[in-house]
C-alpha cells in the first residue's frame, strides 16, 4: 500500500518536532527513517502508526485520508526494539495473537489461525519452536518471533522501530541479512526507524535522512553516500572531512596556497571542502596539495586510518589508506589531495561536485554538478 505524508506537522507544546515534512512512500518499498537523536524519525512513525495525532498535515493509505483513522483501523503491523512479547504466552500463542483477539466478523477460523502462525513460523526460521516461551528463545529468535506476529495480521504498512537495537553487533549483522530476505519475499510495505548508517544504507531501498524535525534528503543508499545534498547529509553518512577553503580564479585555495582543485564556476570567495578518507591520493613532492604530520594511527580491519594536523586552528583530518601504503610513523609527513569532493557554502544546500579523472592526472573540475535538495 502506499503511503503519503503531506506537510506533516507536529508539535509538543510549542516545540515542533516535525515541520512540514512530506513523504511518498511507494506499496512494497523498504523505507529507512535515519537520523541523530532528535531528528523526528520516531515522531513521523507515530504518525504514520496513529499513535500520536498530527498538528497540522495529512497521512493518506492508498487514496484515503488515515489521519483520523485508529491504530485498528489502520491496520498497522508493529516491531519495537524491546520484542514486547507476552511472557506467558507461547511462540505460537504470540504470533496467533494479533488474529485471536479479531471481532469475531473478522477472525478467522482457529484452524486457520493456527495454519498461519505455523507457516509465518517457518518463514522467519523458527519451525519447531512454536511450543516454547519467550524466556527460552535468544534474543534474535525473540525478535523473529515478533516480526512474525506483526506480519500475521496481513498489515497494510509494517512499522519497526529500532527492530535490532538491544541485540549485539554480530546478530545484528544477521538479522539484517534475513529481514532484507523476508522482505523480499512478503512484499510488505515497510518503515523502520534506526540511528544506525550501515543498517539503513544495507536494508533499505531508499533513505530518509532526517534532521531538527525536517527531511534533508530522500535517496538510494548509493545516492545518499555518493551525492549527499548538504554538509549535515555529509557529515552524518560515513565518515568525511570538512577544510575551510577559498576560491580564487577558478582555484581552490586552503591557507595560502592552491591545492591543485578547480571549480572554474564558481565565484571567489570563501567555501567549505568535504572530502571523505578513502577518497584520497598521495602525492610527492607536493607541489599544490595538502600536507600535514601524522599525529595518530590506527588499523581498522584491512585499511589504516591516519589522523594528520595541518597546523595553525584547523581541525586534524583523517585519511584511510591500505596497511602497506601507511608506513608513516608519528609525525612524518604526508602529501595528498582529494580525488572526491564537494563544495559547500555557508547556508546551501547546493554542492559543486568534482572527481579525479585518474590518480596520475591533475584534478579538473568536471561539467559544475548541481546536487537539488529532495522534496
Amino acid at each position: 500500500m502506499d503511503v503519503r505524508v503531506h506537510n506533516i506537522r507536529k508539535e509538543f507544546g510549542r516545540f515542533p518536532a516535525l515541520d512540514d515534512v512530506s513523504l511518498d512512500i511507494r506499496s512494497g518499498e523498504l523505507i529507512a527513517l535515519l537520523g541523530p537523536s532528535g531528528s523526528g524519525k520516531t515522531t513521523l512513525l507515530r504518525l504514520v502508526a496513529g499513535l500520536e495525532s498530527p498538528t497540522g498535515g495529512t497521512i493518506f493509505f492508498g487514496d484515503e485520508d488515515a489521519s483520523q483513522k485508529t491504530v485498528q483501523q489502520r491496520n498497522i503491523g508493529f516491531v519495537f526494539q524491546h520484542y514486547a512479547l507476552f511472557r506467558h504466552m507461547t511462540v505460537l500463542d504470540n504470533v496467533a495473537f494479533g488474529l485471536k483477539v479479531r471481532p469475531g466478523h473478522r477472525r478467522p477460523p482457529a484452524a486457520e489461525i493456527r495454519k498461519r502462525a505455523l507457516d509465518l513460523l517457518e518463514l522467519v526460521q523458527l519451525s519447531g519452536l512454536d511450543k516454547r516461551y519467550p524466556a527460552q528463545l535468544s534474543g534474535g529468535q525473540r525478535q523473529r518471533v515478533a516480526l512474525a506476529r506483526a506480519m500475521a495480521v496481513e498489515p497494510n504498512v509494517l512499522l519497526l522501530d529500532e527492530p535490532f537495537g538491544a541485540l549485539d553487533a554480530q546478530v545484528r549483522k544477521e538479522l539484517r541479512k534475513w529481514l532484507r530476505e523476508i522482505h523480499d519475499r512478503t512484499g510488505h510495505t515497510t518503515i523502520f526507524v534506526t540511528h544506525d548508517q550501515e543498517e539503513a544504507l544495507e536494508l533499505a531501498d531508499r533513505v530518509v535522512v532526517m534532521s531538527k524535525g525536517a527531511i534533508e534528503q530522500v535517496g538510494t543508499p548509493d545516492e545518499i553516500y555518493d551525492h549527499p545534498v548538504s554538509p549535515f547529509v555529509y557529515g552524518f553518512i560515513g565518515q568525511s572531512n570538512c577544510l575551510a577553503v577559498t576560491l580564487q580564479n577558478g582555484e581552490i585555495w586552503f591557507e595560502d596556497r592552491p591545492i591543485g582543485l578547480r571549480a572554474p564556476a564558481e565565484p571567489d570567495g570563501p567555501a567549505n571542502l568535504h572530502f571523505r578518507p578513502h577518497d584520497i591520493e598521495l602525492i610527492d613532492g607536493c607541489g599544490g596539495c595538502l600536507a600535514g604530520l601524522v599525529t595518530a594511527s590506527r588499523r581498522v580491519a584491512g585499511t589504516r586510518h591516519l589522523e594528520l594536523d595541518l597546523g595553525r586552528t584547523h581541525p586534524p583530518v583523517e585519511i584511510e589508506l591500505p596497511p602497506e601504503r601507511a608506513a608513516a610513523g608519528d609525525h612524518s609527513r604526508i602529501a595528498f589531495r582529494p580525488t572526491k569532493w564537494k563544495l559547500f557554502r555557508d547556508g546551501e544546500r547546493q554542492a559543486v561536485v568534482a572527481e579525479a579523472k585518474s590518480e596520475s592526472s591533475p584534478i579538473e573540475m568536471q561539467e559544475p554538478t548541481l546536487v537539488a535538495q529532495a522534496s
